[in-house]
């Protein structure tokens, strides 16, 4: 389990990144979602010991062997493994020779270990048939499926996923969820990522951040059950939806078949063209950002 207590960090231009974030991680997938600039790769990288915070606690692990991260993040990069946003490579040597290096780097000194250990992974991530072709020529969803390979080497106990599926097609984006997924089932995943749909399918409990501060967090049926009945959908000309902004909480709108699709959030319904809507894990987004936004706003104070 990871615990996250308090966790603060300010830029020295006065920028203030995380503002006291605090969370529970226990073992599985969990979503970290939140759109660019909230904060998500900020926390990433402060409980992957690459960047000291300014306050609070990170701590890995149960009882009197849990590792406080601040104070031993040595300990920590021994049970780590983490793909951030952007990794860099040496592009042309070949996948294996490259995991080779990583792997003495990380501390497998035995030639025939390292050799299971690499040949054990490239067959996880589906990379065997191009283990000898330089990484300059992967793809991008193989890219990253070597990335998560690189973070898998020693058999980490806290992985840690940064953005992995963006500039994904979909079949490679489907591809390296199973991958997720799969891993997620022994060991502490978490998945940072503006993408709903992917937490919506791969996490058992999820965060949303918003201006470095945790706004909800919980299980994603538990947050979706709290919008239970009160999504109400309409389409409207692109003309009315100022008006339509100003009469109702509109959570989101989508541009579908040439006119926009609205959504309201409201316990009754807002009007007699609106019709109810299943309401969705994107629903709960956009509802959250929208009422922490409207809560941070000047009219609001």
């Amino acid at each position: 389990m990871l615990t996250i207590d308090g966790l603060t960090h300010v830029y020295p231009n006065g920028t203030r990144a995380l503002d006291a974030v605090s969370l529970t991680v226990p073992r599985g997938m969990f979503g970290l979602l939140g759109p660019n600039g909230a904060g998500k790769s900020t926390l990433m990288r402060a409980i992957a010991t690459l960047q000291l915070p300014t306050a609070g606690e990170i701590r890995f692990g149960d009882g009197p062997a849990a590792i406080d991260v601040r104070r031993d993040p040595a300990r920590l990069r021994a049970v780590l493994g983490y793909l951030p946003q952007d990794f860099g490579v040496y592009p042309r040597v070949s996948a294996y020779e490259m995991l080779d290096h990583l792997a003495v780097l990380k501390g497998l000194a035995a030639r025939g270990e390292r050799r299971e250990t690499i040949e054990a992974l490239l067959q996880q991530v589906n990379l065997w048939e191009v283990r000898r072709k330089s990484i300059a020529g992967f793809s991008g969803g193989m890219r990253q499926r070597f990335g998560i390979a690189q973070a898998l080497i020693g058999r980490p106990q806290l992985v840690i996923v940064d953005e992995p599926t963006a500039g994904l097609d979909p079949e490679e984006r489907n591809r390296f969820n199973n991958l997720l997924a799969e891993i997620g089932e022994q060991v502490v995943v978490i998945l940072s990522t503006h993408i709903v749909d992917d937490v919506a399918a791969l996490c058992q409990r999820m965060a949303i951040i918003a201006d470095g501060r945790i706004v909800v967090q919980g299980v994603p049926g538990e947050l979706l059950g709290a919008l239970a009945g009160r999504v109400w959908r309409r389409v409207v000309p692109r003309a009315a939806l100022e008006r339509l902004r100003d009469e109702h909480h509109v959570i989101s709108t989508r541009l579908r078949g040439g006119a926009t699709q609205v959504h309201v959030l409201a316990d009754a319904p807002p009007g007699a063209d609106f019709e109810p809507a299943t309401a969705t894990l994107e629903d709960v987004y956009f509802a959250t950002l929208t009422a922490h936004r409207l809560a941070a706003s000047p009219a609001a104070a």
